[in-house]
C-alpha cells in the first residue's frame, strides 16, 4: 500500500510511478472527490507524462462509478484545467507532477469555480479515507465519461483580458521544457505580431533537455542562449504543466518574479483602481511600494496557492504574485495561470519601445539572495534562536509564514521550514548587494 502521508501532500497529490501513484489510487481519488464535493459533473485533464492516459482513465473511471458525468478535456496545462472548472462551473482533477523529474505523476485537484483543494479544504479527509480504505462502492446509477476539447474557448477567453492587437512587432523565444506549453502556447499567441521561437515544444514526459523546473537556474540557461542567439525581445520559460512562466529579458537575464507581480499588479489596477493585490511574505518590498504607489492596497500571504486564493477570495483582490512563478487573477478565478501572464508581459513590453530589461527596470528596487536552502535539526528551535538573536530595537518579527525579521531601512529576512524535510529556506534582501550579502552570512552563520 503506498504511503499515504507521503503521496497527500499540502497542496496536491503526487509521487513516483507505479509504487506510489497508480491506477488504483487515481480510481480511488476519483471516487472520493465525488464524495468530497458531492458533485454530479467533473472534469478532466492531464500532462503529457507516459503514465497520465491511464491515470487520467482511471481516475474518470472512479468517478463515474461514484455517479458522476466525466468530462474528458485532454491533454491541456494545469491552468487550462482551471479554466474548464470556472468556466463550466464544475470541479476539476489535473493529472500532473508540475515540474517533477520523469519517474513522477500526480492529481491537483479544483473545486467548482476553480476554488482550491488543498490540506484544509478536502486533501486531509482524502487522506484520511485512503488510509482508512474507506472508498465509495459504485452508485446505483453510474456516470458517463465524454471527451471535450475546450482549448479554443480558453484561448478566447485569455485574449478577452488582454488587449494585444496593437502591439508592435516582438521576437518571443519560448521555452516548453517539453511540457505542456508546447501544446498551448501556438493557439494563445496566434494572429498576434508575434516571431515565435519555439524550444522544446516536442511533448515529452522524459523531458530529454533539461528539467521542465524554471525555478532552477541551470533551467534557464537553454531559453537564455536562444534569447542572445536570435535577438529576441523576451524569452518565457515554463514549466511541465505551464502554470507557471519565468521571464528572460533581452540581454539572456532572467528577470526577477517580483518585478513581474509589480509590472502585472500596476496593469491590474489601472483597470481595477484601489484594488487589493495579495503578495506572499518572500515577495519584495519593491512590490509593496509599488501597489501603494499605484493605488492599490498590499496584503501580504503566507506561500502557497492554497493561501493566496483564499486572500483573494477574502479580500475579492484583483491579482496575486508569488517569488515562485505563480501569479493568480480575478478574471481567471483567482487561478494561477503562467499563460495569462505572459500575454500580459507581452501586451506591457509590446505596447512602448523600451527593452524588456528597462521596463522591468522600473520594478526592481533591492538586491535579493535567491532562496538558500539549509539542513537543520531541530527546526522550530533553530527559529526561536534566530529570532532571540534579531531581539533588539527597531528591529520587527513575525511568524505569518516561518520567520520574518524587518531590519528597517529596506532589510528584512525570512526564514521558512520546508512541508517536507529538515530544511530552513532563507531570503533576505537590502537596499544594496553589499547590505544583502553582510545580512545573509549573519544568517546564514547562526542558522548552521
Amino acid at each position: 500500500m503506498p504511503d499515504f502521508d507521503r503521496l497527500v501532500k499540502a497542496y496536491d497529490i503526487r509521487g513516483t510511478v507505479p509504487d506510489e501513484m497508480n491506477a488504483g489510487v487515481a480510481r480511488d481519488v476519483g471516487a472520493l472527490f465525488v464524495r468530497l464535493t458531492g458533485t454530479r459533473r467533473l472534469a478532466v485533464a492531464r500532462d503529457m507524462r507516459d503514465s497520465s492516459p491511464a491515470l487520467a482513465a482511471a481516475l474518470a473511471e472512479g468517478a463515474a462509478d461514484a455517479g458522476a458525468d466525466v468530462l474528458d478535456a485532454g491533454l491541456g496545462s494545469t491552468d487550462y484545467a482551471y479554466y474548464v472548472s470556472g468556466a463550466l462551473g464544475i470541479p476539476a482533477a489535473m493529472i500532473t507532477a508540475s515540474h517533477n523529474p520523469a519517474a513522477y505523476n500526480g492529481i491537483k485537484l479544483c473545486r467548482a469555480g476553480a476554488a482550491p483543494v488543498g490540506e484544509d479544504t478536502g486533501l486531509a479527509q482524502i487522506r484520511a479515507w485512503l488510509q482508512a480504505g474507506d472508498i465509495p462502492g459504485p452508485a446505483a446509477a453510474p456516470g458517463t465519461v465524454t471527451s471535450q476539447d475546450m482549448r479554443a474557448d480558453y484561448v478566447r477567453h485569455l485574449r478577452s483580458l488582454v488587449p494585444l492587437e496593437g502591439i508592435r512587432p516582438l521576437k518571443v523565444v519560448a521555452d516548453a521544457g517539453n511540457g505542456m506549453a508546447g501544446h498551448m502556447v501556438p493557439g494563445v499567441l496566434a494572429g498576434l505580431p508575434v516571431e515565435l521561437v519555439p524550444l522544446y515544444f516536442e511533448l515529452d514526459g522524459t523531458f530529454p533537455n533539461h528539467e521542465a523546473n524554471p525555478l532552477e537556474p541551470k533551467n534557464l540557461l537553454d531559453c537564455q542562449a536562444k534569447v542572445r542567439e536570435t535577438g529576441a525581445d523576451i524569452g518565457l520559460a515554463f514549466d511541465g504543466d505551464a502554470d507557471r512562466c519565468f521571464f528572460i529579458d533581452e540581454r539572456g537575464e532572467p528577470v526577477p518574479p517580483s518585478a513581474i507581480v509589480g509590472l502585472v499588479a500596476a496593469r491590474e489596477l489601472a483597470r481595477y483602481p484601489g484594488s487589493v493585490i495579495v503578495h506572499n511574505v518572500i515577495t519584495s518590498a519593491a512590490a509593496t511600494e509599488i501597489i501603494r504607489e499605484h493605488g492599490g492596497t498590499p496584503v501580504r500571504s503566507r506561500v502557497g496557492h492554497s493561501y493566496m486564493k483564499a486572500l483573494m477570495a477574502e479580500h475579492d483582490a484583483a491579482f496575486g504574485g508569488e517569488h515562485s512563478g505563480h501569479y493568480y487573477f480575478r478574471d481567471f478565478w483567482r487561478a494561477d495561470t503562467g499563460m495569462l501572464t505572459a500575454l500580459h508581459v507581452l501586451a506591457a513590453l509590446g505596447s512602448q519601445d523600451r527593452p524588456l530589461s528597462e521596463l522591468t527596470g522600473e520594478y526592481t528596487r533591492y538586491a535579493a539572495s535567491g532562496e538558500i536552502n539549509s539542513h537543520v535539526d531541530d527546526v522550530p528551535a533553530k527559529l526561536d534562536e534566530v529570532e532571540a538573536a534579531y531581539a533588539r530595537p527597531g528591529v520587527t518579527a513575525d511568524r505569518l509564514d516561518g520567520l520574518t525579521v524587518n531590519l528597517g531601512d529596506g532589510r528584512w529576512f525570512n526564514l521558512r521550514p520546508s512541508n517536507t524535510e529538515p530544511l530552513l529556506r532563507l531570503n533576505v534582501e537590502a537596499p544594496t548587494r553589499d547590505a544583502m550579502t553582510a545580512i545573509r552570512d549573519e544568517v546564514l552563520a547562526l542558522v548552521r
